[in-house]
């Protein structure tokens, strides 16, 4: 028997209000153990569309089925239940900043399952700190690390749990090189160690497409493209074409529209 999608969404769209559509009949299937990127420029709805597979925006058409559940009829005690077997990276890292990074990622561990056993809670947040190459930096505050670190334990906190799904929003945002290659393969090394389903939502084409088995790429709240990298990178889509190869003129013009350059100079007809 065939396994359920982990993510299948149908004819989906969502706007804030009637004269602002954000997602336009979207359909997408996200199978288990898969890193998938929803991609495209900023502004074309892939951290809306994140946030509906999070339960936190409902659509206002289509189906959205996540886990096994349509998020539509869920109640907030069987949103809760669905958010407990997920797993969020958050743009930034997002750390209880007095908190040290022992105990953000303990919180979900202490938020799920009470007062743990102190040797076994320790052990289970060393555990999660030496998947990421931090153990050695638990009792620091997220004050004395590099952003590259602070994602890292970020990242421990959102696995904290063993979720079945996680979400990336922007993973690599403002990372160095050396930063911006560890988190990469953290992404997939620890998406296939625990059989999880990873999304990650990005505009930083290059790394991510070294990272993912399939892209969706958006735009204008649209998906005008699919496929795996190779398939990306070849697009004869003007606009993934563009984005792809960083291309100044495209789809995306590089000039505003303005009236003529003369004209704004007042230069007199010759």
């Amino acid at each position: 028997m065939q396994q359920p999608q982990i993510v299948e969404i149908r004819d989906v769209s969502f706007g804030y209000d009637a004269a602002r559509p954000v997602l336009r009949d979207i359909d997408l299937e996200i199978p288990r153990g898969a890193v998938v990127g929803i991609m495209g420029q900023s502004g074309c709805g892939k951290t809306t569309l994140l946030r509906m597979i999070m339960g936190a925006l409902r659509p206002a058409a289509g189906t959205l089925r996540v886990l096994g559940r349509d998020t539509a009829g869920l109640g907030r005690e069987a949103l809760y239940a669905m958010r407990r077997e997920m797993g969020m990276l958050f743009q930034f890292g997002a750390l209880f900043t007095d908190l040290s990074v022992f105990e953000n990622v303990a919180f979900p561990l202490r938020e799920q399952h009470g007062e743990l056993p102190g040797e076994l809670l320790h052990d289970l947040v060393m555990l999660k700190l030496e998947a990421v190459g931090l153990r050695g930096a638990a009792q620091l505050m997220p004050a004395e690390l590099s952003g590259g670190m602070a994602r890292r334990v970020a990242l421990a906190r959102s696995i904290a749990l063993d979720p079945r799904l996680i979400l990336y929003d922007e993973p690599f945002t403002g990372l160095d090189p050396i930063s911006f290659g560890v988190i990469s393969r953290l992404i997939r090394n620890l998406n296939d160690s625990l059989g999880a389903t990873s999304i990650i939502v990005t505009h930083d084409v290059q790394e991510a497409l070294g990272v993912v088995d399939y892209v969706y790429f958006m735009a204008a709240g649209r998906i005008i493209a699919q496929g795996a990298p190779d398939e990306i990178r070849r697009s004869r889509e003007p606009f993934v074409n563009q984005f792809v190869n960083g291309q100044r003129d495209g789809p995306v013009p590089f000039h505003y529209a303005a009236p003529s350059y003369a004209a704004d100079l007042e230069l007199a007809a010759t």
